[in-house]
C-alpha cells in the first residue's frame, strides 16, 4: 500500500475523531463520514469503510467498559431485541433526507442542551431497571433512526438511557459501545455487497482508530469524572447534530 501525505492527515483526524467518540462509549461512525467526506473520498468508499471501522472500534470500545464491569445486559437485552428489526427496516426506507436530518439534529441538540443544563443533574440519580415492553419499544425507536441515518444508534441511545435513569454515565457508555456493535454488524450483514468498495487505506485508517480508541477508552474509564462525561457526550451530539443539519 502506497501512503501518501494526505492518507495520514485523514489518519490523525480519524485518530482524534475516535478519541472524542470512544470517550463515552460510541465508536464515530458519523464523524467518519464527516471526515472522509470532507476529504472527497467516493461515497461508495465512505459508507462501507465507516461501517467497518465503527465495528471494529465498537468491539473494542465495549471491552474494555465490559471488563471494568460498566455494563448492564438487562438493559440492553430488550433494546437490542426492538432495534434489530427496525434498523433493517429504517435502512430499507428512503425518507426525503432534508425531513429526518432535520428532525434529528435538532434531537441531538436538544438532547446536548439538556445534558448540560439543569436536566442533567437528575443523571445518576434514581437509577431504575427499564420496563421490558418499554425498553423494547425504545429500541425499536432508537434502531429505526440508526437504520435511517446510517449510524451505530449510540448518539440516540446514551442520552436516553441517561435521562429515563436506566443506568449511571459510565454503565450507560459499555452499554452503547455494545448496541452500536450490534446495530453495525447487521448493518455490514444487509449490505455485505458493499465491502468490495473497501480503500487500499483501510488497515491505516484501522490503525490510527484502534489507536484512538485506546487512548478514549483509558480517558474515560480511568481519568472521567460522571460530570466531565456528560459534558463529553454533550458535545459529542452537537457534532453529530450540526453535520445531520448543515450537509
Amino acid at each position: 500500500m502506497h501512503v501518501e501525505l494526505i492518507d495520514l492527515i485523514i489518519s490523525l483526524c480519524l485518530l482524534l475523531g475516535a478519541i472524542l467518540y470512544t470517550s463515552v462509549g460510541h465508536a464515530g461512525a458519523s464523524v467518519y463520514i464527516a471526515i472522509m467526506t470532507l476529504f472527497n473520498l467516493p461515497s461508495l468508499v465512505i459508507k462501507p469503510t465507516a461501517l467497518v471501522l465503527n465495528i471494529c472500534i465498537a468491539s473494542f470500545t465495549s471491552w474494555r467498559f465490559i471488563q471494568k464491569g460498566f455494563f448492564d445486559f438487562k438493559v440492553l437485552l430488550p433494546i437490542a431485541m426492538g432495534a434489530i428489526p427496525f434498523a433493517f427496516l429504517g435502512g430499507y426506507i428512503n425518507a426525503p433526507h432534508h425531513v429526518y436530518k432535520f428532525i434529528v439534529g435538532i434531537i441531538l441538540l436538544v438532547s446536548a442542551i439538556s445534558l448540560i443544563t439543569h436536566l442533567g443533574n437528575k443523571i445518576d440519580q434514581d437509577l431504575k431497571k427499564p420496563p421490558f415492553f418499554l425498553a423494547v419499544i425504545v429500541g425499536a425507536l432508537i434502531g429505526f433512526l440508526a437504520g435511517l441515518t446510517g449510524t451505530g444508534g449510540g448518539i440516540f441511545l446514551s442520552p436516553l438511557i441517561l435521562f429515563l435513569g436506566w443506568g449511571s454515565t459510565r454503565t450507560t457508555s459499555g452499554i452503547s459501545a455494545l448496541f452500536i456493535l450490534i446495530n453495525s454488524s447487521f448493518g455490514l450483514l444487509g449490505n455485505y455487497s458493499s465491502v468490495q468498495n473497501l480503500p487500499d487505506q483501510l488497515p491505516l485508517f484501522l490503525v490510527a482508530t484502534l489507536m484512538g480508541a485506546f487512548i478514549g477508552t483509558t480517558l474515560g474509564i480511568k481519568f472521567y469524572s460522571a460530570k466531565t462525561i456528560k459534558k463529553v457526550l454533550a458535545l459529542v451530539l452537537v457534532i453529530a447534530g450540526l453535520k445531520l443539519l448543515i450537509t
